[in-house]
């Protein structure tokens, strides 16, 4: 996608060769423009898959998610990182562990919102080893659902976790693949280019 390319270049700063920092448009300061985009080529690649439901994890995949819910007609879940008083009941867990913030966590949904007979596209922000995803695919297991893909925004190709997922047969489209980070470039699959 070459509007989310060329904002990894004129705003995304890579801090060393595993850390890209997209701050500026997709997980701090969110550039709504870029996520109507992000939502509407999601919608076209998924359009025929059936979806009924979107799962996503707190925080950086509620935009994109969002977005490409409201292009395919359908609701998103957001998967929590921490429990709350309110989601007590139905509960259903999965342990994560984050590569950028180097911790583990539990993640939890509703089984009140995803059926048996959904069938569930998981969208994220960065897809790097992996976790996270597993994670969100272990909850829709649990619920017995349908998974129909993961929908990445940025894929870094260089860390294992696109190789695996795919080697298990998931579906996996990333909109912008990252093949390497150096201190201040990015290697597209298809190219480099100096941020």
């Amino acid at each position: 996608m070459e509007e989310l390319k060329k904002k990894i270049i004129t705003e995304g700063k890579a801090l060393n060769e595993e850390v890209l920092k997209v701050d500026a448009f997709l997980n701090h300061q969110i550039d709504p423009v870029l996520m109507k985009q992000i939502g509407k080529e999601f919608a076209e690649q998924y359009r025929e898959s059936g979806i009924t439901k979107i799962l996503t994890l707190e925080s950086s995949g509620i935009s994109p998610s969002v977005m490409t819910g409201l292009e395919l007609g359908v609701e998103v879940l957001v998967a929590r990182k921490r429990k709350s008083l309110t989601l007590q009941e139905g509960l259903l867990s999965a342990d994560v562990y984050s590569f950028t913030k180097q911790e583990q966590s539990t993640i939890c949904i509703s089984s009140e919102y995803i059926k048996d007979s959904d069938c569930v596209l998981i969208i994220d922000d960065f897809l790097a080893n992996g976790q996270a995803v597993l994670g969100l695919m272990n909850l829709i297991e649990q619920t017995k659902a349908s998974i129909a893909g993961v929908g990445v925004v940025i894929e870094k190709q260089f860390q294992k976790g696109g190789e695996e997922l795919r080697n298990k047969g998931v579906r996996v489209d990333a909109l912008a693949k990252i093949e390497r980070l150096e201190k201040g470039k990015v290697s597209f699959t298809d190219e480099e280019v100096h941020i």
